[in-house]
């Protein structure tokens, strides 16, 4: 057991000052104060000292095999590390393939999730990759969902890019319903994760989709939503309108020169913009290429994105927009975990995983606990990953 005190606890809504019990891998107990010498066996106690305590961050966009290769074979990025997510406070991700959808295979993408969980984390995928017809396991969109557990829903789908390969309406809403009745029959989401693009046409395939009646806009949900202004700004109409939205989080001063609005400007607008909050989320792209193109699609640069982004976006949206932690903090905690359909993330409560971060006074991750388990400790790696070594 572990009892963690003197907590400013954010379930992500403000409770006070607490103290949490965890047993095994679930919270048991929030009280103004728990004695551990009530408690039969050895207890492990952490003092939170007053510091804010929040969920477990959910990154739903990470490239946990490596992406990118849009330079070639050299620019192919690494794998998500243990520590590369604890260290951003992240417990839970979502895997997803990208741009190839050949050299990285979904049988990958899946192993690579059962060995995040067996190292800590929780881990869920996508089946898909960029291209229409998605590569698949089964052969199969729905069977992929039904039939093998840590997958949730398709994608990362390509659309208004000039990597997609222009998957007509039709394609679009036949992969979108496999995908939706797959999550129907096994309880799980069942949603198609969109990669946006810069090209002008935007969100109008979605639109044109769902402008049909038979899909709701909450069967997409489309990242990369803040890459360019205009598509910002239909972004928000599509949320207006009944459709969630995902923010990235990773950037770099170049894409915010060329017309990127960072995540934390985008998440202050979105209440003057009229956008339900409960619709919005943001993901770190973690581990996926950020490639820059000339005008001819010629690739002229390229960084690698990080689940510390999170952690980057947290601040800035405090610091620099003054949002409160418990209005910013369901963006990336109880948002992603109704939109995915996982029953026991995003909040601080009694039978819910115990995923916690314990933030500093400048609100970077100090400690973080991950299904019970310390991962970070003071900021120090506690668990690594199993070929990371000690640090150089």
């Amino acid at each position: 057991m572990l009892i963690i005190k003197n907590a400013l606890v954010y379930a992500p809504e403000k409770l006070g000052k607490k103290d949490l019990l965890i047993a095994g891998e679930r919270i048991v107990a929030i009280e103004d104060h728990i004695d551990a010498s009530c408690l039969p066996g050895q207890v492990e106690q952490i003092d939170a000292a007053g510091r804010a305590l929040t969920p477990g961050f959910i990154d739903g966009h990470v490239h946990i095999t490596g992406g990118g290769g849009e330079g070639g074979y050299r620019t192919r990025t690494p794998e998500l590390c243990l520590s590369d997510a604890t260290r951003a406070g992240v417990t839970t991700v979502i895997g997803v393939l990208g741009t190839d959808g050949v050299a990285r295979s979904l049988e990958a993408l899946v192993a690579k999730a059962y060995g995040l969980r067996e190292e800590g984390l929780s881990a869920w995928c996508y089946t898909g990759a960029y291209r229409v017809p998605l590569p698949t396991i089964s052969g199969d969109i729905m069977r992929d969902i039904m039939m093998i557990e840590p997958i949730i829903g398709a994608g990362e789908v390509a659309l208004s890019d000039h990597r997609s390969t222009k998957p007509t309406d039709a394609e679009l809403a036949r992969l979108a319903s496999e995908a939706r009745l797959g999550g129907m029959l096994s309880g799980k989401a069942g949603i198609v994760n969109i990669h946006l693009g810069d090209a002008p046409e935007g969100l109008e395939p979605l639109e044109r989709v769902c402008g049909k009646g038979d899909l709701p806009r909450s069967q997409f949900l489309p990242t990369h939503c803040n890459r360019n202004r205009a598509l910002l700004k239909r972004s928000y109409a599509w949320a207006r309108e009944g459709g969630n939205i995902d923010f990235t989080t990773s950037t770099v001063p170049a894409f915010l020169a060329d017309g990127e609005t960072s995540a934390a400007a985008c998440l202050a607008r979105l209440k003057g913009e009229g956008v339900p909050l409960d619709r919005a989320t943001v993901t770190s792209d973690g581990q996926g290429s950020l490639p820059r193109f000339d005008a001819a699609g010629v690739m002229t640069g390229l960084d690698l994105g990080s689940c510390y982004s999170l952690v980057d976006t947290l601040r800035e949206a405090v610091q620099k927009h003054g949002m409160a932690l418990e209005e910013l903090l369901p963006f990336m905690t109880a948002n992603p975990a109704r939109i995915l359909k996982l029953p026991r993330k995003g909040a601080i409560a009694l039978g819910m995983d115990a995923d916690i971060v314990i933030l500093d006074k400048d609100l970077k991750p100090a400690t973080v606990v991950a299904r019970g388990l310390v991962m970070l400790r003071d900021g120090a790696v506690e668990v690594r990953g199993s070929f990371e070594g000690e640090p150089r």
